[in-house]
């Protein structure tokens, strides 16, 4: 159903705040008292910023895993514990009551349990509306060291459906979808995304920023173009409180928009500088008019179809069954590699 209210243009913003990881606490208690801490913070960075650039910023995308950094080393059982929030939680809720007082979409990224799958964990991009609802949930589909959807595809279709998988919220600002840091770099998800409507990428990361050598900063630019969408993504502003340089990832938020023009990008420390107006009138024009830019409607996906499906490299639901342990994921990936190597691929 078409979303009512609908808005030809608004403002939105890529949110470069520092993650304060939670990686040196000693509980879970400990871990909620600084997860808060950081939503009351982000609460006052997001009044702030709505002051500065207007009220028509309807948009706010937040950083990959914000509220905690990331595990270094940290069993899945400890981890889930220590950092991983709940479904209908208290900071969803929270950060829902941000979303309904300031009027905004609020997207971002967080580890997030879910009772269909009691052994693991899922790196989960979400959007919560303006009313405080969540929207959109997008579970990361490659991940190098955490559980996946993939890893659990079988039952993983069954609770949620491909629909699921591959989630675009129909809403008043667009249809929005989701990928998860370094899933830019792989262009099957954004053109999944984009078979069912994706108007507008919304991209939480954590990287290393370097814009004229890096691989992220390239796909951005073209995932924007090869789908005619947008892509607002959001880096943070660096990673508190672990042993890597606080740094390290830091700068480069930026909006792009479906020609691939880079409308709005900040530098290194906590900033508000990348935001700029989504045009949603200008985007459909575009996307409906005839012509060699027009490459959504020059698609031919029947082509690669059959070499998708002849094809497997990493292999599904590798996690079914039992407990996990970290060694699990280089363990597997090494046995792709082998496998591919012995067919002569690579």
């Amino acid at each position: 159903m078409e979303a009512a209210n609908k808005q030809d243009s608004f403002f939105a913003l890529a949110l470069q705040v520092t993650c304060h990881a939670v990686n040196q606490v000693q509980d879970r208690s400990e871990a909620r008292s600084l997860i808060q801490q950081s939503i009351n913070r982000i609460e006052k960075q997001i009044a702030g910023s709505i002051a500065f650039i207007g009220s028509d910023c309807k948009l706010i995308v937040l950083p990959e895993y914000f509220l905690t950094g990331f595990p270094m080393g940290e069993s899945i059982a400890v981890w889930a514990e220590k950092a991983c929030l709940e479904m209908a939680g208290a900071e969803y809720e929270a950060l829902g009551k941000i979303a309904q007082k300031y009027k905004i979409f609020l997207a971002g990224n967080a580890y997030e349990l879910d009772p269909n799958f009691p052994k693991l964990y899922f790196q989960t991009c979400f959007v919560i509306d303006s009313s405080g609802a969540i929207v959109l949930r997008y579970r990361r589909l490659n991940s190098m060291f955490a559980p996946t959807p993939h890893d659990v595809w079988d039952k993983y279709l069954e609770c949620y459906g491909l629909e699921g998988v591959f989630p675009v919220a129909k809403t008043e600002i667009g249809n929005l979808a989701a990928l998860a840091s370094e899933e830019i770099l792989y262009p099957e998800v954004a053109r999944c995304l984009v078979m069912r409507g994706a108007e507008i990428f919304l991209h939480s990361t954590s990287e290393v920023f370097g814009k004229d050598r890096s691989p992220k900063s390239a796909a951005k630019i073209t995932r924007a173009v090869e789908n005619m969408a947008y892509v607002v993504s959001a880096n943070t502003a660096g990673i508190a409180n672990i042993s890597i340089p606080i740094s390290s990832a830091d700068g480069g938020s930026k909006i792009i928009d479906y020609r691939g023009l880079v409308l709005a990008e900040t530098g290194a420390g906590e900033s508000m500088a990348a935001f700029a107006e989504i045009d949603l009138a200008a985007l459909r024009r575009y996307r409906r008019r005839p012509g060699l830019n027009n490459l959504l409607s020059r698609q031919r996906f029947e082509l690669y179809a059959e070499s998708y499906s002849q094809s497997h490299f990493y292999p599904a639901n590798t996690m079914e069954n039992g407990e996990i342990d970290r060694k699990h994921f280089m363990k597997t990936q090494q046995e792709a590699i082998d496998r591919l190597s012995n067919l002569g691929i690579i």
